[in-house]
């Protein structure tokens, strides 16, 4: 059996290390996981060409939206979070499922982050994960969406109506009046989050930082510094992957630790490379 992750750019994903570690301690012999680059009009085409050794594909941008036209049925937690990051071979067609949000709120989960309330900073479609994750864990207040454009904040709004869960926007230049919560969130791109490493120093918040390599963010090492707990993207990464390999090959059991010694051995080796 097949699987791939595909995306543009996707040279760095550390997607095929972990799902090959999963297939070698599973004993799945026969299974193989490669890595394609695909755009966005390039999906359909890759879709037509698969046999039915495919088992599944991973995904990543900026084919998640995509993902939902083109699958032949969507779970309800991805038509509501309004992207699909894994494709599963279901007869003779495709379904469509989000493994992000699982990702994110087992990575909370297992470093014994509760929230009651949070805020994300960014407003696209991690973000629009994270706040179906917050939901997941029983966080019941708004969540505050903090954005460097409100006026693009569409996605997430949308996500957040569908899950039937508050959100409230407003300026990331305005990041200090929103601090006092439980959580951070931030979904920012590398390194974006680190100019307000002192700000988060500052605050009573723990810090999630979807960035997995360099870690830990300057942010994070703010947040750590005054005794606060911070979760990087690598165990969201892990455990959205273990989800994946769960639906891809239909077992229940999923070697995690064996997943996690494989991801974090490829990270030190690319740190020192």
């Amino acid at each position: 059996m097949r699987a791939a992750v595909l995306g543009s750019p996707v040279a760095h994903s550390l997607s095929p290390v972990l799902h090959a570690a999963a297939y070698a301690e599973m004993g799945l012999e026969g299974w193989s996981y490669g890595l394609y680059e695909c755009g966005e009009e390039g999906l359909a085409p890759f879709l037509s060409g698969l046999g039915g050794e495919w088992a599944g594909l991973s995904l990543t941008m900026p084919l998640k939206r995509r993902a939902l036209d083109l699958a032949d049925t969507v779970t309800d937690l991805a038509r509501q979070v309004g992207g699909a990051n894994t494709l599963v071979r279901r007869g003779a067609g495709w379904e469509a499922h989000n493994t992000d949000v699982a990702g994110i709120a087992a990575a909370l989960t297992e470093a014994g982050v509760a929230p009651r309330d949070a805020v994300v900073l960014g407003a696209g479609a991690t973000a629009a994960s994270a706040v179906a994750a917050l939901r997941l864990l029983g966080v019941d207040s708004a969540v505050t969406v903090l954005a460097r454009d409100t006026a693009r904040t569409g996605e997430v709004t949308a996500a957040a109506r569908r899950l039937g869960h508050p959100v409230e926007v407003a300026p990331l230049s305005a990041i200090d009046e929103y601090l006092d919560a439980d959580l951070v969130v931030s979904s920012l791109p590398s390194g974006a989050a680190d100019r307000y490493a002192e700000r988060l120093a500052r605050s009573r918040a723990d810090l999630f930082d979807v960035v997995y390599a360099p870690w830990p963010t300057g942010a994070a090492e703010a947040v750590a510094s005054r005794g606060g707990r911070t979760v990087g993207g690598f165990p969201m990464l892990l455990h959205q992957a273990v989800a994946q390999v769960r639906l891809m090959t239909g077992a229940a059991d999923v070697p995690v630790e064996a997943m996690r010694a494989a991801g974090e051995a490829e990270l030190a080796r690319r740190e020192a490379s």
